[in-house]
This record gives C-alpha cells, sequence and structure tokens, in this order.
C-alpha cells in the first residue's frame, strides 16, 4: 500500500497527519516534538504562536525524551552545534527548571526553520502529505508559527488525544530502535507482545516500548477493525485476535496447529471491547480480512520496527513467494482453518 492509498481510505486531514507521523522517514525523532507542539498549541485554540514560544515548547518535548532513550542513531556523529548535543549539554538545567535554558532555547530558534520544519509535512520519496498543519511568517523575532485552520481542527477533534497517544507511540517506537541493544534487536527481529500488560517489547529484553493499541490503531484510521466506527479516547478498547487464538488450541487437541502464530503483531487489531466480546472466538469476517490486510499492508509502509516484523511473518510462509501480499496470506490462513 502506497502512502495515496492509504490517504484514499480516509481523504481528510486525519490521514495527512498520520501520513506525517506513522509513514514518514525517521533519522531522528524531531517531528515527533514538533508535532506534539503542534497539537498542544493547537488544542488551546493557538493560531499564530510566536516561534521563541514554540521553540520552547519544541525544546522542553525533546529534553523530557532524551533523558530517556536516544534520540538520534547512536552510529551518527553530531557537531558541536548541532541542536541534539545542545538539548544534552543543556538537559539538566532545563529539567530542572522545567524551561529551556537561553542556549538551548536560541539553538531551537535557529535550527527548527530550515530542518524539522521544512521537513514535517514531507514523505519518503519528494512527496508531501496532502494539508499543511502550519507555515512560517515574519522575519527575526517576529517570527511566527501559523497553524492552519486543518491543524487547529484536528486538535480539537474528538480523535485529538488519540492522534497524540499515536505519536507518542510512534516516538517511542523510534528512540527504542535507536538505543544501544535494544535497537538492534527490535530492527533484526521485530517485536513481541506482552500480554499481562497490552505493551509491545522487544524480543531480546523484553523492554516494554509501547501499547499495542496506540502503536497500531492509526494504520486503522483510528477505527475498530469489527465495525469500521471510530475508536475514541473515552471508549472501552480491547485487541482482538482477528483469527481467534482458540484455532491453536483446538487444532492441538487433535493433531497440531502448523499455522502461523495468532498470537503475533499481524492478527492483533484493536476495537471496540463491545464488538469484541460479540465476535467472540469467530472466523473474522470477509470485511474484517479486508482491513486487516489494508491495516498491515499501512505498517508494511512505516519505517522499521513494526515493518521488520511483519516482513518476518511473511518471510517463506507460502511456497514459492518469497514476500507474498497480505491478501494471499490470509486467504491461507483461513484455508488452513
Amino acid at each position: 500500500m502506497s502512502g495515496r492509498e492509504f490517504y484514499a481510505q480516509d481523504a481528510s486531514a486525519r490521514a495527512s497527519w498520520r501520513l506525517a507521523v506513522l509513514m514518514g522517514a525517521n533519522s531522528r525523532t524531531y517531528k515527533f516534538a514538533l508535532g506534539q507542539a503542534l497539537l498542544e498549541f493547537g488544542r488551546h485554540g493557538r493560531d499564530d504562536v510566536p516561534l521563541a514560544e514554540f521553540a520552547a515548547s519544541y525544546s522542553l518535548g525533546m529534553v523530557r525524551h532524551l533523558a530517556r532513550d536516544p534520540q538520534a542513531p547512536q552510529a551518527v556523529e553530531l557537531g558541536e552545534k548541532d541542536f541534539l548535543v545542545v538539548a544534552e549539554q543543556e538537559s539538566a538545567a532545563t529539567l530542572a527548571a522545567d524551561n529551556p535554558t537561553e542556549r538551548l532555547l536560541a539553538s531551537a530558534v535557529r535550527s527548527m526553520p530550515t530542518m524539522v520544519m521544512q521537513k514535517f509535512h514531507n514523505l519518503r520519496g519528494d512527496t508531501a502529505v496532502p494539508h499543511t498543519f502550519y507555515e512560517l511568517a515574519g522575519t527575526g523575532r517576529q517570527r511566527v508559527v501559523r497553524l492552519t485552520s486543518d491543524l487547529l481542527r484536528l486538535a480539537q477533534s474528538e480523535q485529538a488525544p488519540v492522534l497524540a497517544a499515536e505519536l507518542g507511540a510512534r516516538w517511542s517506537i523510534v528512540e527504542s530502535s535507536f538505543a544501544a541493544g535494544v535497537g538492534r534487536s527490535l530492527v533484526e527481529e521485530g517485536i513481541t507482545v506482552d500480554w499481562d500488560t497490552l505493551k509491545i517489547t522487544d524480543k531480546r529484553r523484553r523492554r516494554s516500548v509501547t501499547g499495542i493499541v496506540e502503536a497500531t490503531v492509526g494504520f486503522q484510521h483510528g477505527r475498530c477493525l469489527i465495525c469500521d466506527d471510530v475508536l475514541s479516547a473515552s471508549d472501552a478498547i480491547a485487541v482482538d485476535h482477528v483469527f481467534p487464538f482458540s484455532l491453536m488450541h483446538r487444532f492441538g487437541s487433535v493433531g497440531s496447529w502448523n499455522g502461523p502464530d495468532l498470537d503475533a503483531l499481524w492478527n492483533l487489531a484493536p476495537a471496540h471491547a463491545a464488538c469484541n466480546g460479540a465476535k467472540s472466538d469467530r472466523l473474522p469476517t470477509q470485511v474484517e480480512l479486508a482491513r486487516l490486510a489494508a491495516r498491515n499492508e499501512a505498517i508494511m509502509q512505516s519505517p522499521h520496527p513494526l515493518r521488520r516484523t511483519l516482513q518476518l511473518t511473511l518471510k517463506g510462509v507460502l511456497p514459492g513467494r518469497s514476500m507474498p501480499l497480505w491478501t494471499e496470506f490470509l486467504k491461507a490462513v483461513q484455508t488452513a482453518v
């Protein structure tokens, strides 16, 4: 699935936002700090924000994350004036004051317009998302970040908390992939699921990365896989086994289950708790399988490590096909059961 096809499923500013956050290239985590600041100012209805004030929110978000994980691949050499280097040097004072230092703020104001603010709307392949969420206006100290009407509506919508959670989850996944040891495991081996906490973890250290729902629901356009209605932050949400996990026990009682792991990412989808309860152990419908295939194809367009997890699921499962389509894979599972 291409970015264009993902957008066509929900031709809206929401889809453009999700394209930028979930499917853009991630050499560093700047776009997540920018997105967080955009949603925060938009939530309060701020349409014109002085660049220095915007940069303060952006810088504080970056420093808080730097305290937990690296915000760029550890193999990357950073120059002395690089924003991340300055952020690391100023992090203790910034966190103590809960406000960026003058040096950190100056570095952000200097670097943002020529770096992250030029790239937020861009996708891989020199394309851009269909909607624009901000623009820079003015010069010098009079420079302002002007939030568009699309961003303001998005930040004040019912789905805004869900979009913020998706951004936070993607930020956690990307920064974990930069961490030594954990990152190598995520990139090479993909993720696994801790059902006690409903969290995604790396396979080697079992370190919690983020929630299953938050990590995957954006690729479903924030909708329940079963009823296709929007999932809001106030809804009771469950993680559905699209092919019921009971199949593995059922086949195990009469022989053995030779199919793929039904407890893995490819088969897990956020759904309303009520829909999940009503579905119980029934097999998925053709419509649900089509939605699951589209969701998994969308994840395959995102950078590592969720994509890697699904690649490993597909690899070598069908004779003569090194990497089958998700529709082919799901049809084969359906035939097996």
